[in-house]
């Protein structure tokens, strides 16, 4: 059963939890409970913090601190920067609770029409990219006779099959026929993230097993030569640059994000590259077949820790805490009629989010009613950014066994 939280008039909250799997319950019959909007007790001078547009029923712009309150909390010994940092935090949270649905969707339509044009720079600038560098370090590693290099060569070679993978999932995505696929093609996205992460980590696996082949079979110095030198280090340049693009669109596109760790990934792979086969060819010899193992190693481990996050998306990982804090507290707003919050549940599907709300209305309440309050809200849901699909559910009582689990 869920538990049952009370929402009372407050003369200055400074604190704002909501609970995704509590009841907030806004019965005005009860004693000392009030869903009535009242005024924030500051004035638009007084609090340059105060949104505008919303009802505010819990009257949580009272709790607002102004830029005056934030420096003198910062001026505090010891704890005052965190101290500062925390209701900094709070006047955000605050700030996007009182923000009408509708602001938050057309925010991210913008967001996403802006960042149209940017994103297919992204993509095609990063495929040209990763061709002619391919051609590059192909030459190198054959010219080099570098385990290193040859490590660093084979990532950039499947740097190219990277793209031809993620942009035939991402286009296959937006395709799929509704009548054989009606949740829609968000995972698929994800199982083409999984797939290349898949691939990269396995190809690592052959350039380890081979790198200690060879420190155990083979003690030679390899031959210094520029040319190759000069080939990684112009890969490592045009990687930084693409590293930096992709680095301020990482979450406009999740095809952008995974570019953007692959290109931070052979920031790594070409510049320890560079340092293990000169370290190989004028010091030691074993640097260089101890450089090719850490390459691959260290790559591994970072498509192991990506492929990890995409199997979260798959299984249904939870959506964040403020995400789940914006879509109750919007719930507990949306109407009069609506009683209480029952539960709230936001999981992923994909790279996107299922929603499911549990409201309370009361009993006598017309099955029109109840249907069009829910069809509203569930309408209202979808458009928040990264929703895919909202689910509301309507009931007159909170004493019942959760739903959607298999009784014992």
């Amino acid at each position: 059963m869920a538990e049952t939280i009370t929402l009372t008039k407050i003369e200055r909250p400074s604190v704002l939890k909501l609970s995704p799997t509590t009841s907030i319950n806004k019965d005005p019959g009860r004693a000392g409970t009030s869903a009535s909007v009242q005024p924030a007790s500051r004035t638009d001078e007084e609090n340059p913090n105060v949104v505008h547009g919303r009802q505010d029923p819990y009257r949580l712009r009272d709790a607002l601190k102004t830029d005056a309150e934030l420096t003198e909390l910062r001026n505090r010994r010891r704890i005052g920067k965190q101290i500062e940092k925390y209701h900094r935090g709070q006047n955000e949270l605050i700030g996007q609770l009182l923000k009408p649905l509708e602001e938050h969707s057309s925010d991210a339509q913008e967001a996403e029409q802006n960042a149209k044009l940017p994103v297919k720079i992204a993509i095609y600038g990063s495929f040209i990219a990763n061709l002619a560098l391919c051609v590059l370090q192909v030459y190198a590693t054959a010219t080099a006779g570098s385990l290193a290099i040859l490590a660093a060569g084979i990532d950039s070679f499947f740097d190219i099959g990277a793209n031809f993978i993620l942009g035939w999932f991402h286009r296959r995505s937006t395709r799929l026929d509704s009548s054989k696929w009606p949740v829609g093609g968000g995972r698929l996205e994800t199982i083409g993230n999984i797939v290349y992460g898949s691939i990269m980590a396995s190809v690592n696996l052959v350039i380890v097993v081979e790198c200690i082949r060879n420190m155990i079979s083979s003690h030679e110095a390899v031959d210094f030569k520029l040319v190759p030198l000069i080939n990684v280090a112009a890969a490592l340049a045009v990687k930084f640059g693409l590293f930096l693009y992709c680095f301020t669109l990482r979450n406009a596109s999740s095809q952008v994000r995974m570019l953007w760790e692959d290109h931070r990934n052979d920031l790594f792979v070409n510049g320890f590259a560079v340092l293990m086969y000169a370290g190989g060819a004028k010091l030691i010899w074993w640097l260089d077949p101890v450089g090719g193992l850490f390459i691959a190693v260290g790559i591994i481990g970072l498509w192991l820790r990506t492929l990890y996050k995409q199997f979260g998306y798959l299984a249904g990982r939870s959506a964040p805490h403020e995400f789940l804090q914006l879509v109750t507290y919007n719930a507990a707003t949306f109407s009069e009629e609506i009683q209480q919050v029952d539960t709230v549940r936001a999981y992923h599907s994909g790279p996107n989010y299922f929603v499911e709300v549990d409201i309370v209305m009361p009993g006598d309440t017309p099955l029109w009613k109840a249907h069009d309050l829910s069809q509203q809200m569930q309408d209202k849901l979808e458009t928040l950014p990264g929703v895919e699909r909202a689910f509301v559910h309507v009931d007159h009582e909170t004493t019942h066994r959760p739903e959607h689990r298999k009784y014992e």
